[in-house]
């Protein structure tokens, strides 16, 4: 792979924007050049300020004048993309850009277009990540709708609302992607399987956030939404 490109949407994350860019920058991956693309989605906090303070020329920073939602600002991001591959990378410091490597070696090793990062091909841990009940029921939810994934589409994934994507740009330019908001998982996990494309998974290790973090987690009404899109497009497209 030449080029690779890194789509960052951010939201209201001026606390750690900064700290997660440095870390992003710092690791050394295996490809000729990558691009780093920053979406402030609307923040009406300091993030957009706190990513031009970096003053970092390896950094372009688009910018949403109002809220539109992550799948909206990803969609800025892939047209803006040059890279032979995308992924995506959250702002919050609960995802090791240092795990980036892992999938860039899976896709060497597997025979398989697309890498995903999964979080999943574990038991729960009732000590750490899954001790509080908000916690387990986004577990418990998101094994719940990779197997719905699995099902409908014929393809075993286990982690299918993952951040960690690593898809071809030329499989992006065939789809049509709609979603605006975190349905944007759901969605593309649907039409890259329903096009043929087989997915490698690689165990990747999170931090995760509660409320008190900053953690936007709605776990209802975002799985309910996830399941509808993955119904919806199961028949159309």
């Amino acid at each position: 792979m030449k080029k690779l490109s890194i789509i960052i949407p951010v939201f209201n994350e001026e606390k750690t924007v900064a700290q997660l860019l440095k870390r992003v920058l710092s690791v050394k991956l295996p490809v000729e050049q990558v691009e780093y693309i920053v979406i402030d989605d609307g923040s009406t906090d300091k993030s957009e300020s706190e990513v031009k303070n970096l003053q970092l020329k390896k950094i372009k920073l688009l910018v949403h004048k109002k809220n539109m939602g992550k799948g909206a600002a990803v969609r800025t991001g892939l047209k803006h993309a040059t890279g032979d591959y995308i992924i995506i990378q959250d702002a919050d410091l609960e995802y090791n850009p240092v795990d980036i490597k892992k999938l860039l070696k899976t896709l060497e090793e597997k025979n398989k277009p697309v890498v995903y990062g999964t979080r999943l091909s574990r038991l729960p841990d009732f000590k750490r990540d899954e001790r509080t009940p908000v916690f387990a029921l986004h577990y418990f939810g998101n094994k719940l709708l990779s197997l719905i994934t699995s099902i409908l589409y014929g393809y075993w994934v286990t982690d299918m609302e993952c951040c960690y994507k690593l898809v071809p740009r030329k499989a992006l330019k065939d789809i049509q992607l709609r979603a605006k908001g975190f349905d944007f998982e759901p969605e593309i996990t649907a039409k890259l399987l329903k096009r043929g494309y087989k997915i490698a998974e690689v165990p990747i290790k999170t931090t995760p956030r509660g409320y008190d973090g900053g953690k936007k987690l709605y776990a209802l009404r975002d799985g309910t939404k996830a399941l509808l899109t993955l119904l919806k497009y199961r028949f159309v497209e």
